[in-house]
């Protein structure tokens, strides 16, 4: 077919074809996926972002509208190094063409040439031998034909032929892939993208055919290259905004790890780093938009679960229970961060936003933050990914009165009922430190070999003993986050209420006891849990707080006075439970003796 010019159509077509080559190849560029981590997933990093492109971009009645929605589908898609370096080639090629009514192949060259030093731009540290050497030979393939060759399939077919040389040629530029005797899998996918589009341009058709709309699950994810001098989190953000400023923030990114990756243009950022500080990488990039998706791997977690699994039954828990995170990685706890609502961005509760950074500014918003249950789809695809490596998976939640975050918990372990893997799903009726030491008491018991039904019964029965009694230092904390009503209060503030909170034993938050001054709220704390450990005895406790480590200490002395033990841990708590409970506030959790 002599084509010398693309209209809008013939190259949006082409486009979508050559997306839909990519999504053909997943499992392929997933296999053979060795940089810049062996983990197993370029081809499902390059199907999102390909996916997302046909649902997301339109055919308009302009290039510029036509163009610019693939280009935003690009960056919103984009996932792992590979995805975002494509998203921004894709976005650096598409400018120069919003103008071209009708695309010659010298527009079309000028535009691939143009789109180099953007996905060059986007890479910290750019590495020879991946897509953007393919992407970089592309361009000038193209260029070097254009002298003899005026028609697009000609010179596509030509440049193409070169692509595949130069992708076999990546098999010797890095050692991980002489190694594995493999090419490199972002650069094989571009490949696969222009071999789609070339195809189009040629006879009209998509060698791809219809892809399924499939919702792209997690996969079995394999970190072997993973090493103790690898940063442990891979990280990803998609950022709005105006003028948003895409070198200072690549800039201010450096010092927090490596393969940085930051692409889009002035109104759509996505940035991905490997990083051991994922809350620090999204305070800072707080001030400039809006954060719309966030995305964070614990890289360590996942190697340790394909080769070095501790226990047959995986034990999960929400973000609301408060335990040493130096415990929940020796004891290989997982743990599903709760969402958190900040100024129209979505945070994960210890994980993208520590307590820490979020004391500094609490004080400030205007809109007092929300949190929510995590997403049902992200949890079903979590515990799938269990389900290839442990027998069985025990769940513990935060009490259903508190949150929706049980139902959501069980509603996607029924929806995985029928599989390999058996799931069981706990309500501790309890939050923070209760919930924490729950947690505890059911790890040692999968480690001393009790079954599944036999550890699920054990903490229904011993959520009957356990309580957190929490004594706060101001209600203003509690009345801006809804949980106690402004005339409440203003009453409390005239009185100057101290109240001890508490959790009944259906799992609702109560008022226990009231004081009129931190002093008394302490000392009817000590006496209730005198009293207790009088009668039963207490098995074992901890101490959390909220920005509050000199009465976390002055309780500690207390305590391990008054019941002749130390506190099993102290540490501050969630940020969930900061912004109901507040600043300054302390609390201690217990199990009676049975």
């Amino acid at each position: 077919m002599n084509t010398l010019t693309l209209d809008r159509e013939r190259f949006y077509r082409s486009f979508m074809a050559g997306a839909k080559e990519v999504i053909r190849h997943k499992n392929n560029l997933n296999d053979i996926n060795v940089f810049p981590v062996a983990d197993g997933d370029t081809g499902s990093n390059l199907a999102s972002l390909m996916h997302t492109i046909l649902k997301e971009s339109r055919l308009d009645e302009t290039n510029e509208k036509t163009f610019k929605s693939i280009a935003d589908a690009a960056l919103y898609g984009a996932r792992g190094n590979s995805g975002i370096i494509f998203a921004q080639y894709v976005n650096g090629l598409l400018e120069g063409l919003y103008d071209k009514e009708e695309i010659t192949l010298a527009d079309f060259i000028a535009s691939i040439e143009a789109a180099v030093p953007h996905a060059y731009e986007a890479v910290e540290t750019p590495v020879e031998g991946t897509m953007i050497t393919l992407m970089r030979d592309f361009a000038k393939s193209m260029q070097s034909l254009k002298t003899n060759i005026k028609d697009f399939s000609d010179a596509l077919g030509g440049a193409y032929e070169h692509l595949k040389t130069s992708l076999h040629k990546t098999k010797d530029a890095m050692k991980r892939l002489r190694n594995r005797d493999v090419v490199d899998a972002g650069a094989k996918g571009f490949v696969h993208f222009v071999e789609g589009f070339m195809m189009y341009v040629k006879t009209g058709e998509d060698i791809a055919g219809e892809v399924l709309d499939e919702t792209l699950t997690m996969e079995k994810t394999d970190h072997v290259d993973f090493a103790k001098e690898t940063h442990r989190y891979c990280t990803e953000a998609l950022l709005t905004g105006k003028d948003l400023p895409r070198q200072k923030i690549r800039e201010g990114m450096k010092d927090l790890g490596d393969s940085l990756v930051v692409a889009g243009n002035d109104e759509t950022v996505r940035l991905h780093i490997h990083t051991d500080r994922p809350q620090d990488v999204f305070y800072r990039l707080r001030p400039y938009g809006i954060i719309r998706e966030q995305k964070v791997d614990d890289m360590k977690k996942q190697h340790d679960i394909v080769h070095n699994r501790k226990q047959r039954i995986a034990l999960v828990t929400d973000s609301i229970a408060d335990l040493p995170s130096r415990y929940v990685d020796e004891k290989q706890i997982h743990m599903i961060p709760i969402n958190l609502m900040i100024e129209d961005s979505n945070y994960y509760d210890k994980l993208t936003i520590s307590s820490a950074n979020f004391y500094r500014f609490m004080d400030e918003l205007s809109t007092y933050p929300k949190s929510a249950q995590p997403n049902q789809k992200q949890v079903e695809n979590f515990y799938s990914f269990l389900a290839s490596y442990y027998d069985e998976i025990l769940v513990l939640s935060v009490s259903k009165k508190m949150s929706g975050t049980y139902n959501v918990f069980r509603q996607a372990a029924d929806s995985l009922k029928g599989g390999k893997t058996k799931i069981a799903v706990v309500d501790t009726r309890q939050n923070s430190g209760a919930e924490g030491l729950l947690v505890m008491k059911a790890q040692e018991w999968i480690e001393e070999g009790r079954s599944l039904q036999e550890v699920k019964e054990g903490i229904e029965a011993l959520r009957e003993k356990t309580r957190i009694l929490v004594s706060v230092k101001t209600l203003k904390y509690m009345v801006r986050s809804g949980r106690l009503n402004k005339v409440s209060g203003v009453v409390g503030k005239i009185m100057n209420l101290k109240p001890v909170v508490s959790i009944d034993a259906e799992g609702e938050g109560i008022i226990f006891d009231k004081a009129l001054s931190l002093k008394k709220a302490t000392k009817k704390i000590a006496a209730h849990v005198e009293t207790i450990a009088n009668e039963n005895g207490v098995e074992r406790y901890a101490i959390v707080h909220a920005n509050a480590p000199e009465r976390a200490k002055e309780y500690e002395r207390l305590f391990t006075e008054k019941l002749n033990q130390r506190p099993a841990y102290i540490m501050d708590i969630s940020t969930v439970v900061a912004m109901n409970a507040g600043i300054g506030t302390v609390a201690i959790a217990y199990i009676e003796r049975t």
